[in-house]
């Protein structure tokens, strides 16, 4: 086979995401023979984030007035197909390190604000999926090696809220985890049972089953019991039991709830539905956390507080991580020192890994690797704008995270991954393994 494979072209676009925005779309074409002739293309396409935090590599936007209200991606397809093409054609497809510092390298800047995160992030993956089909090999076995075989469980979103919907929900996400089924593919259908059944019994209550950007039900609802009462009814409705089989997990996005002059936490769409002003500080968020796990199946608790609390994760760690996974998005956000602080701080117990948060996929791997070996879990995660590219699917059982986050079984750019995951399960078969992370969180409790 070959030791070396050339990139011959790199070419990139403007193409729409989930939410109507454009982004940016990369192919590259490697091999020995002419384009078109003994030549492998493969593309990838960059997804987006609606809640992003404040420490994560720059998605570089035109701003151009009157032109996709600004959000174009012209200047980024520019820098791709030239700097970035420039700089690794001819460069050898097969060593993705290489390819990824010499995009790290061409940038120059610590948060990629020059050519742009969305611009490297394309030739990233897009080098690694052709160099993976110029191999014939699957594209988790090209990145992870032939063992591996660890089915990641659907962390499934099936509630929004926050900036992820037009409602009265506050925390951003409520997914359910099929923690306790057999296999992956038994795992997506109890989900897909549950959300149904859920569709079902919100239309009952006459609330709304529109759906928000990650394909989650987006009712107004009164506060966080509310909506864990009536996830846990659909979960029991479909014959499964909370606890047990089925867990949930809350992503809070808390940075999006502090208001900085107050020093605490504004929730304004319990404060309307209640009549009155909710305010919590982060004592009192810890306080609100732990009263909620006394009460639903909860296993895993996604930024809790906001990225620039260290001292308030270390806090919230020690008293709530013997019993719930504490996943760092905002405070970590795909970034080896970030992440490192973290470790060294004892903050959080998983990160959360979104490759356009750092904008190469050497980085994002980096981070999985340095999460695992200090004893942390990783949650490869989509974005709330998504595209129907399912890379995150194959990197999930490449890195052996055994978890993944990418939204409700609704729309074509989530269940991409999905179908995905199934269709790698279904070539591992019975090498296949797929296993409860939180068996040794003492989750077995009744509800």
């Amino acid at each position: 086979m070959f030791r070396y494979l050339p990139v011959r072209k790199v070419h990139a676009r403007q193409v729409l995401d989930s939410r109507g925005n454009p982004t940016v779309e990369v192919e590259v074409t490697v091999g020995e023979g002419v384009i078109g002739i003994n030549g492998y293309t493969a593309r990838a396409i960059v997804p987006s984030g609606a809640s992003t935090g404040r420490f994560e590599a720059v998605e570089l936007r035109d701003g151009k007035k009157g032109y996709y209200t600004g959000l174009s991606v012209e200047k980024a397809v520019q820098n791709v197909n030239t700097r970035l093409a420039d700089a690794v054609t001819g460069e050898n497809a097969l060593d993705q390190n290489r390819i990824d510092q010499i995009l790290i390298d061409t940038d120059g800047t610590d948060n990629k604000s020059s050519v742009g995160a969305n611009a490297t992030l394309g030739v990233s993956m897009a080098v690694a999926r052709a160099a993976a089909m110029a191999l014939r090999v699957p594209l988790h076995q090209y990145l992870g090696g032939c063992h591996t075989k660890i089915m990641p469980v659907p962390m499934m979103n099936i509630l929004n809220g926050g900036k992820h919907a037009d409602n009265t929900v506050d925390l951003q996400e409520f997914m359910i985890m099929p923690a306790g089924a057999e296999n992956f593919e038994e795992g997506i259908r109890m989900c897909v049972e549950i959300y149904q059944l859920l569709r079902i019994l919100l239309k009952e209550r006459g609330l709304s089953t529109a759906v928000g950007d990650e394909g989650g039900f987006a009712p107004d609802l009164a506060d966080s019991r509310d909506i864990l009462a009536v996830i846990v009814q659909a979960v029991e409705k479909a014959g499964y039991r909370p606890g047990k089989e089925i867990w949930i997990a809350i992503d809070a996005a808390a940075s999006e709830l502090y208001d900085e002059k107050l020093d605490c936490y504004y929730f304004p769409g319990e404060s309307q539905m209640k009549g009155k002003e909710i305010l919590r500080n982060a004592e009192e968020m810890i306080d609100y956390y732990e009263s909620l796990l006394e009460e639903f199946p909860i296993v895993s608790i996604e930024d809790g507080l906001q990225e620039d609390d260290w001292d308030g994760w270390q806090k919230m760690t020690e008293r709530l991580g013997g019993r719930v996974q504490l996943v760092g998005d905002d405070l970590f956000v795909t970034n080896i020192k970030r992440l490192k602080c973290g470790i060294q701080l004892k903050a959080a117990n998983a990160i959360l890994v979104k490759v356009n948060q750092i904008g190469t996929l050497s980085e994002a791997m980096d981070a999985v690797e340095m999460a695992q070996r200090a004893g942390y879990r990783a949650v490869i995660s989509h974005r709330s704008g998504e595209t129907e590219d399912d890379f995150i699917a194959d990197l999930a059982v490449a890195t052996g995270a055994g978890q993944i986050k990418t939204g409700a079984p609704c729309r074509s750019d989530r269940n991409a991954k999905y179908n995905q995951l199934l269709r790698i399960a279904e070539r591992l078969e019975k090498m296949a393994v797929y296993e409860n992370p939180f068996e040794k969180q003492g989750t077995d409790r009744d509800f």
